[in-house]
């Protein structure tokens, strides 16, 4: 069986004659390429032929297509034995179609005209849950969206346990917030820089997190491992409120501590997208992801991966 530093394990001749499609090849797309270390053939499935030359000096085998243009990803099928589906929904958030993500819909229905993968992995959002109130949960959970991003990830979910009812060990993971110090946006210096409040206690909500490595970690593992039609929290270990989160940040970097405020001020001072994050409030467990994934977190906790970005 394949080590998560090794993925490929000790049998490379076996896996090379496997292909890996990545589809929506982007900042952890490609960590999972250089976590794979060469070991098997990817191909990288990007709608913007700029990027052809950047995925070809990482190794892999471009290809240009648009999820949002069916008829061009025929040419997808029987192409890979595995598949990693990174790829966002479009963005709709009224009209007809707003809580469906054809996207998902499209490359399975191409995936499907050829011999079928062996495994898809679908990256999924923690948002599916809504708010849990802080309750600690796990995969069991029933899903309660409450945003349109959040109902057309619910929707590509349902379309990838059909997809798995096929034959193919389809795998979903949940992912909270993603960061890393050499990810766009990946950290919340900028945050902190600007003097952006935060909810005071009583009213401040829990937040989830991962280190993009570990996460691509974690991709190139639920390739090979985990029971068919499962659920992961791609999650770390850590427990804390959003607010905590910034004042640890802020110690870390030696910057002051944003300031705190009541919810019906956070309302008139901060931004819809922000506000957004916190209307929710749940705590991940993830035990499933290191018993059955067997993953050992290089960042187990924010504190961990934000004294490396530093």
């Amino acid at each position: 069986m394949p080590s998560i530093n090794n993925p490929l394990g000790a049998r490379p001749a076996r896996f090379r004659r496997q292909r890996l499609l990545i589809v929506g090849c982007g900042d952890v797309g490609m960590r999972a390429v250089r976590a794979l270390q060469g070991r098997l053939q990817v191909i990288a499935l990007t709608s913007s032929p700029a990027r052809v030359p950047a995925l070809r000096a990482a190794g892999t085998i471009p290809l240009v297509a648009d999820l949002d243009q069916p008829a061009a990803l025929r040419r997808l099928a029987g192409l890979a034995t595995r598949v990693l589906h990174l790829a966002p929904p479009a963005r709709v958030e009224e009209g007809p179609g707003w809580a469906r993500d054809v996207r998902t819909a499209a490359l399975l229905r191409a995936l499907r005209l050829r011999t079928l993968p062996k495994a898809l992995v679908y990256g999924s959002t923690s948002g599916v849950y809504g708010d849990c109130v802080g309750a600690l949960i796990d995969e069991t959970r029933a899903v309660h969206p409450h945003t349109p991003r959040a109902h057309r990830r619910v929707d590509a979910e349902r379309h990838v346990r059909l997809f798995g009812r096929a034959g193919v060990a389809t795998r979903i993971l949940r992912i909270p917030g993603i960061y890393a110090p050499d990810r766009e946006g990946g950290t919340p210096r900028a945050r902190l820089l600007k003097g952006t409040p935060v909810l005071r206690s009583e009213d401040d909500v829990y937040t989830n997190h991962i280190h993009a490595d570990d996460l691509a970690r974690i991709c190139v593992a639920a390739l090979w491992r985990g029971g068919p039609q499962r659920v992961f929290h791609a999650s770390d270990d850590t427990q804390l409120k959003m607010g905590d989160y910034m004042d640890l940040a802020a110690d870390l970097y030696a910057l002051a501590r944003p300031p705190r405020i009541a919810r019906d001020a956070a309302q008139a001072a901060l931004p819809v997208s922000l506000l957004s994050f916190m209307g929710e409030s749940r705590r991940l467990n993830n035990t499933r992801l290191k018993q059955e994934l067997r993953v050992r977190l290089c960042h187990p906790t924010v504190a961990s991966g934000l004294r490396a970005a530093g």
